[in-house]
Order: C-alpha cells, then structure tokens, then sequence
C-alpha cells in the first residue's frame, strides 16, 4: 500500500452532509478493538460499479507500512476469482468518517480526480494516515462519541481492461516428478511394418503413448527404427497451451546394464505443433516428439548386442513434464 497521506498535494479533503451513496460501517464499542490489539476489520461485501468491495479498518494503524498513532482505512477489492487474469479496474473511490455532532462527514479522496488502478496484484488503495488517532477519539471532535463511530466508501469505477499474456510454470526436476514406464514387446519381428502403438501411460498429469515404426519412417525406412512420444489428449492444451517436456527414449540392453537412449531436454508440446530446442518447428496433426534415425537396424538386430534377445524388445519412457504454458 502506498503512502498517500504523506503526499499532502495528492489528497483532497472536504466536508459534506450527504451519506456516501454506497456503503457505511458502523463500528460500536470501538476502544475494544484498540485495547484487543485487533489488526484490522474487514467489512462485509457491498456492491458498487459491477463489482464487489469492503472497507477495510486499522483502528491502531497497518504496521504492515509502519503506521502509528493514526488509523489507516482502505478500499479492497474482493470476488477477483472469476475475472479470470489479466484484468484491470480504474477508480476513483471516497472514504468518509462522521462527524456525528455536526452531523457531516469527512472525506478523503485522491486529489485532480485520479484513478487508482486495481488489478490482480494489487487489490487494496486507501490512505495509510487516514486520521490521527488522538484526533479522532477525542469526543470533543465527534468522530467518535459513545464509543461508536461510522465509516463509509463510494465507489465510481471508471474503465475496465483485460490484457492478453501468457503463464509459464515451471518445476524442478525431482525424482518424483520423472515418471518411468516401461514397455515389454514380444515377437519383435512379426510387427507391422509401418506403425506400432504402445499402451497409453499418464505422466505429469497428462496422458501419452509412444509410437514405434520397425521398419522406419521416412528417410529413416529400411535402416533405422523410428521411435516417438505422442501426447494423446491434446484437449489438456488448448488454447494455445504449450508443455514443457524433457524426455527419454531408450531401448534396454537386456544383457549388461547399458542401454540405447536418446534424450529430448527441450521440447514444447502443444496442439499442431512441436518446437525442438534446436529452433526447427515440424507443423503436425499431432503432438508428438522423438526421432526418426532412432536406432540402426543392424545394429539392433546384431546378436550379442543386448537390445534384441528372444525377439523380445523392451522400451522404456521417462517423460517429467517441467512446465506448462498457458494464455492469460
């Protein structure tokens, strides 16, 4: 919250015997909550310029801004969740405390008429130093007489906005996050020629299966297998979504502890298309990423090498999903 009192220029007090025509507070017994040491209290909701408000009262001042000896009043606004984000409201607002023996109110706005911006980020305005506290408990001045005393707000919002934008979240990758499935294919040399699927597996919240061509795929047919990780929901990503995926594709050495893999450390994943780290960009029906000079086929095949024994071929996937992107 911003000092505003300080910036005597930037405030604009004046006197008025019209009730605000929003909102008031009455506030009974109100030396309790100084005595009590009551941080602050949060008035219930009230409406005003399509949107949803409180008044919100320091009676011994926000220490939060180091405030003493005066008692800080300030606007909130509540009820964001629904906007979505990316929204911005402008305001000019008015706070008022009456003086109950004149039967005026004192109020206290930003002076030349400015508006206060309101957005995610910042939901409250108001005035740190809205009144010396010595000030207003003296009777003799009818702020406060009975122990009883009444606030108040209005509320004219001025414009409203939405801007477009993009979330990036990102994680670390732990050894909880990075999801290892493991697929056993039997009579390796009996499978289709062009495309072989495995079960679909979820990892990091979303579900994916992986493509394996025996014969190759593309420049790749005949002399490699080609081998790809498909995310099968793209419904997950709409929107413009993107996920960040660092992946694994190997093939297990089913002899000694060394195996065959390939590693995708920087792909973004999303509807139509796939960006590779390199920068390449591959326009696709599909969300999918991988190789297709996976393996040589001699080279697989080659017994004594591990990675074909008994016809039984045996893939593994660690697919942690880092990051997604999403539109604002």
């Amino acid at each position: 919250m911003e000092n505003d009192f300080v910036d005597q220029v930037a405030i604009s007090r004046s006197i008025s015997h019209v009730p605000p025509a929003h909102f008031l507070l009455k506030i009974e017994a109100f030396s309790s909550l100084v005595e009590n040491d009551v941080e602050n209290y949060k008035s219930l909701e009230f409406d005003a310029g399509g949107y949803k408000w409180k008044l919100v009262v320091y009676p011994n001042g926000n220490k939060n801004e180091n405030v003493k000896d005066h008692i800080s009043v300030y606007l909130a606004m509540v009820g964001t969740s629904s906007l979505g984000l990316g929204w911005e409201v402008y305001v000019i607002f008015r706070l008022f405390v009456l003086d109950q023996k004149k039967d005026e109110f004192l109020i206290l706005q930003d002076a030349m008429g400015k508006q206060r911006r309101f957005h995610g980020l910042k939901l409250e305005w108001g005035f740190d130093q809205f009144i010396p506290l010595e000030e207003f408990i003296n009777a003799s001045n009818g702020y406060l007489v009975g122990d009883t005393c009444v606030f108040g707000a209005e509320v004219f919002v001025k414009e409203t906005k939405k801007c477009t934008g993009e979330c990036l979240s990102m994680k670390k990758l732990t050894s909880t996050s990075n999801y290892k499935y493991v697929w056993k294919i039997e009579n390796f040399s009996k499978l289709p020629d062009k495309i072989y699927e495995s079960e679909v597996f979820v990892a990091g919240d979303q579900k994916w299966k992986i493509l394996l061509f025996p014969k190759g795929l593309g420049v790749a047919s005949g002399s490699h297998i080609s081998m790809y990780l498909e995310l099968t929901d793209s419904s997950t990503i709409t929107g413009g979504s993107k996920i960040y995926v660092h992946f694994t594709l190997r093939i297990r050495n089913q002899l000694v502890s060394k195996h065959y893999e390939k590693k995708a450390k920087c792909k973004y994943l999303k509807v139509s298309i796939v960006v590779f780290a390199t920068g390449e960009w591959l326009n696709t029906s599909i969300a999918l990423g991988g190789w297709s000079k996976f393996i040589e086929l001699n080279y697989l095949k080659k017994a004594g090498n591990g990675f074909l024994v008994n016809d039984v071929c045996i893939v593994e996937a660690e697919v942690p999903v880092l990051g997604i992107s999403k539109a604002l």
